[in-house]
């Protein structure tokens, strides 16, 4: 898996599909019910952590569910595997914005759906109109409204994959727009251009704080477990400076919470997420 997540980490699968469309994850998920096989389904593995053991079963990725598509004034229907800033690009391209903000976040509609992503006080799933879901072998579509969802999180049925969102956009200048990217892009690249693989933001912001500054505080700007490091450039990035290893990772945000909670009495939440198993 350490070829399939930003982070570079990671051991084997068992077995690893790149569906081509709905009908195409139709038929893997009917054979894998048949075999009785468990299954997690991930996007491009921008915000993932894969243990050394690596993944029992199939691991299911929405790569190639990439398309945009116009479907209704100000609507834009995305799917899962669509790069965020293509999104973004894509309206603009028809004079419609209001979700500038996710064009420098790494990663794909369906993880920035389901994880809230946002910037500045936004959160992508205020733009939603629906989501379609696939909940077995039925595709379900959801209303904002019958959706629970936060800060950086929402809660889905156990076992559901994200495989489209329909935004309801604003109107826009496209020149608007470009300068959003703009700031938008120098912003994230003067403080989050850390030169080396990583997962974004490692830990969520406790309310009303930022968790770069209470790991500052807590002196571990720099710290090094193996191949992995806390960034010089920002402390909320672990980065693997090369030949880490996830149990690298796993001990130094272990580290950082633990110092995190003795220094400022906050007990950090990842914002990573972390699946597999141990060697």
């Amino acid at each position: 898996m350490s070829k399939h997540t930003s982070l570079k980490v990671g051991g084997t699968a068992d077995l690893y599909a790149e569906p081509e469309d709905t009908d195409d994850l139709l038929t893997l998920m009917r054979s894998l019910k048949e075999h009785q096989a468990p299954w997690m389904a991930i996007g491009r593995g921008y915000n993932l952590l894969v243990r050394d053991g690596g993944i029992r079963g199939a691991v299911i990725s929405l790569a190639r569910f990439n398309r945009i598509n116009e479907v209704g004034e100000r609507l834009i229907r995305a799917e899962a595997g669509a790069e965020n800033l293509a999104l973004v690009r894509f309206a603009q391209e028809r004079g419609l914005g209001g979700i500038g903000y996710i064009s420098g976040i790494p990663g794909t509609v369906g993880g920035a759906v389901k994880m809230n992503a946002g910037a500045y006080g936004s959160g992508v799933l205020e733009r939603l109109e629906s989501l379609t879901l696939l909940l077995g072998d039925t595709v379900t579509e959801y209303r904002r409204e019958e959706l629970d969802y936060g800060y950086r999180h929402l809660t889905l049925p156990v076992g559901a994959i994200v495989l489209a969102a329909l935004f309801r956009l604003t109107e826009c200048d496209p020149q608007e727009t470009e300068e959003e990217i703009r700031k938008d892009t120098e912003l994230r690249r003067s403080k989050h251009n850390v030169g080396f693989p990583s997962a974004g933001s490692f830990f969520k912001n406790p309310a009303g704080q930022a968790a770069w500054r209470l790991i500052d505080r807590a002196g571990l700007r720099g710290a090094v477990v193996g191949g992995a490091q806390v960034s010089e450039m920002h402390s909320n990035f672990l980065i693997n400076r090369g030949g880490a290893t996830a149990a690298d990772f796993l001990e130094l945000a272990k580290r950082v919470k633990d110092a995190v909670f003795k220094t400022s009495g906050v007990e950090l939440e990842e914002e990573v997420r972390i699946v597999g198993e141990e060697p």
